[in-house]
């Protein structure tokens, strides 16, 4: 009979007081404020689910909520498709692939922060490359500043243009892992470029593509230095995001109570909705 190493737990025991410093006892904190009021001083009177009712009645959480459903609506339905074009698209053996997948890979190693910067420079009307391009050689009316509309694209292609790369590298090691066999096969066989991706390569490339559209999803969802530094949630509130509005509360306003349910209901969509995204990718799997 095989005896468990007890020793192991000494290895264990640090990732998981790290862990509970870092998650469960910040979880707990928020819990706290969520039912009750403070004034300062360390004074807190009891409030129940008050605030969490305050919440979900709040027509602008609904309008925040919706806003934050449409920004990853439009980030997975354009870089899912586009990142396995462009995987599709790449090299698979040469000098040129370390090339591509380098190239890939240098917008995720800029910093959140940097990125907004970088396009709200880009993008302004007057002197960014982006808004001089638009307005003055093109002739498009293009200001980020005053028209929601190209707010909302400005930050659309800013995420495209950060995280696409992330379904890029995931996708084309879905692709590269697929043997030569079933190449060979699908040619001798006279099977069209569509069905060798339809019945190959994009079934090979499912667990891959469902941890892509998992990691897109809450990143997304949950997304708010870039839309945050390069637009302030502007014009007027059309590109306030939940995740901007809920900082707004918690330190703007300094409304802890609201702001703490807030963030548990927006935890709990997170986790709910990710659930969902696996349960139906992976349904075949458990079958």
């Amino acid at each position: 009979m095989k005896t468990e190493n007890q020793k192991a737990w000494f290895f264990v025991a640090p990732v998981l007081l790290l862990v509970a410093f870092n998650a469960i006892i910040p979880m707990m904190t928020v819990v706290n404020y969520s039912v009750q009021e403070t004034f300062g001083d360390n004074l807190f009177f009891w409030e129940g689910l008050t605030w969490f009712e305050q919440i979900l009645r709040s027509e602008r959480f609904h309008a925040a909520l919706g806003r934050q459903f449409f920004f990853t609506f439009m980030i997975l339905i354009i870089e899912v498709p586009l990142g396995i074009a462009i995987a599709l698209a790449m090299p698979r053996q040469g000098f040129w692939v370390p090339v591509c997948l380098v190239l890939m890979a240098l917008p995720m190693l800029i910093p959140w922060n940097v990125v907004g910067a970088m396009w709200n420079i880009f993008a302004l009307p007057d002197i960014g490359l982006l808004g001089y391009f638009l307005n003055h050689v093109l002739g498009i009316n293009y200001d980020m500043t005053q028209d929601p509309v190209a707010a909302w694209i400005t930050i659309i292609g800013m995420d495209v243009w950060h995280w696409t790369s992330l379904v890029v590298l995931l996708a084309y090691a879905g692709l590269v892992s697929i043997p030569d066999a079933y190449y060979q096969a699908a040619k001798i066989d006279g099977a069209s470029n569509w069905s060798v991706f339809r019945y190959i390569q994009l079934p090979k490339m499912k667990n891959v593509l469902t941890i892509a559209i998992l990691l897109r999803f809450m990143d997304s969802f949950n997304i708010y230095t870039e839309p945050f530094v390069l637009t302030g949630g502007g014009p007027g509130n059309s590109t306030t995001l939940l995740s901007i509005d809920l900082v707004k509360i918690a330190l703007g306003q300094f409304d802890l109570g609201p702001a703490a349910a807030m963030s548990l209901i927006y935890f709990a969509i997170t986790l709910f909705v990710s659930w969902l995204f696996y349960t139906l990718m992976t349904k075949d799997d458990l079958n």
